[in-house]
């Protein structure tokens, strides 16, 4: 019969097992922020090559393409890493499944970058068909975050997340304004969107403030240059403060793009520190919890060792002229009831140690599931009001403040009453 110790050593082996494929999961994690702040790049510069007609960014292009494609290949290379462990994974189907639907966007990327080149697309296009991949990327870090099972981890999973998702709403707006200053004007659809993504990008630093550590949300404060913001600001002031159709400096375009450009390059050095820690994290959970699975092993070893004392497994101590009492035994360890309480301890301990781990991790999951459900209530008014969903974000954050009521709750309303709304007919659902 196997005993207590045996199913601690087993409970720890499952743990190490979670925790290595959690460091696999996270270094997947860094390699996808790599190709997004690529890929953000990218679009922000053909957004300039197409609003200008060819006549700006053309060779630097060329240049970020040639990076994409590198970082691209390595991000591939993760994702033939991650499928060979593909049993060991818990979450496993809903990742896989972000990851198969990610895979078409990488391949049309070379049809894309022709039709850029080839001057095919307005930059609202390619600004869509960018989006959309680099919402499938960060979708499989939303899985990711999802699917941690440690606290720690995913605290810094969702960190992570939030912050990778403010920039690249940072990202949109760079090639948003970008557009907008090397096509000479504005409009009041591009103005709205503009501030939306203001709006949407401070939502999400905040989240990140609140799940990053004291020294990453120190990190991320020091890494914006006041002088910076109050450039980026007075150019946001030139184009959203303008009346629509109101003519725009053209060479303001590259001035916009560089000042983006320095506020993001800043947001990857952040993001790349929260990279490294949270292999930092994973390595030393693993590194302690194999030291833990070694000392139990040694205890275990030794327990084999004396089997044939009756004490062995937590039997009554035997009389003391018995052949296995520890008077007779000379240097033998006297096992017994000490043993069967040092077990029972550790017992205990680990059920209190896994008791506040998920406890805290409920609390962790909470701000996910709140996303969760914010997005499945704009795409229902995507789908039943036939909105945007910059629009349907809208309305539910006017709705909330007007009710003073949290966003998530809003939501919540919204999806409760999605049985009693009518269904869209085939012919006439939107494309979201």
């Amino acid at each position: 019969m196997k005993s207590g110790l045996s199913f601690l050593i087993a409970a720890l082996r499952c743990e190490i097992d979670a925790l290595e494929q959690l460091a696999r999961t996270s270094a997947l994690v860094g390699t996808i922020g790599r190709l997004v702040h690529a890929l953000q790049r990218e679009r922000g510069i053909s957004n300039v090559l197409l609003a200008s007609r060819g006549q700006r960014f053309a060779s630097q292009r060329s240049e970020q393409i040639a990076e994409c494609l590198r970082v691209e290949e390595a991000v591939r290379a993760s994702f033939d890493r991650l499928e060979a462990d593909a049993g060991r994974i818990g979450n496993g189907a809903r990742l896989f499944s972000r990851i198969a639907w990610v895979l078409p966007g990488l391949e049309a990327l070379p049809e894309l970058r022709r039709r850029v080149g080839a001057l095919e697309l307005s930059p609202a296009e390619a600004t869509a068909a960018f989006v959309k991949l680099i919402a499938g990327l960060l979708a499989v870090v939303f899985e990711a975050a999802d699917g941690a099972t440690d606290p720690e981890i995913s605290r810094q999973l969702v960190a992570m997340f939030n912050f990778m998702q403010g920039k690249e709403f940072a990202g949109q707006e760079r090639a948003c304004g970008g557009a907008a200053f090397a096509s000479g004007h504005n409009d009041s659809a591009r103005q709205q969107q503009w501030l939306h993504l203001i709006e949407s990008q401070e939502r999400c630093f905040q989240v990140f403030a609140e799940f990053s550590g004291t020294d990453l949300a120190e990190l991320w404060r020091a890494s914006q240059s006041p002088a910076q913001l109050a450039e980026q600001e007075r150019l946001r002031r030139i184009a959203c403060a303008a009346p629509s159709g109101m003519a725009l400096d053209t060479d303001l375009s590259q001035t916009w793009f560089d000042c983006c450009s320095r506020r993001i390059d800043a947001m990857q050095s952040v993001e790349e520190r929260l990279a490294a820690d949270l292999r930092r994290i994973c390595e030393q959970k693993t590194s302690q919890a194999r030291a833990e699975l070694q000392a139990h092993d040694a205890l275990l070893a030794k327990l084999a060792r004396e089997a044939g004392t009756p004490a062995i497994f937590f039997d009554e101590q035997p009389a003391a002229d018995a052949p296995g009492h520890p008077q007779t035994m000379g240097s033998a360890t006297p096992y017994g009831r000490q043993l069967e309480r040092s077990i029972l301890e550790m017992v205990q301990e680990q059920s209190h140690r896994l008791q506040a781990m998920s406890d805290e991790l409920d609390t962790v999951r909470a701000a996910l599931n709140e996303r969760k459900l914010v997005e499945r209530a704009k795409g229902l008014l995507m789908a039943h009001r036939r909105l945007s969903e910059e629009e349907a974000h809208k309305m539910l954050r006017q709705t909330a403040m007007s009710q003073n009521r949290r966003l998530v709750d809003v939501a919540e309303s919204v999806l409760s009453m999605a049985e009693y709304l009518p269904r869209e007919p085939a012919s006439r659902a939107p494309h979201t």
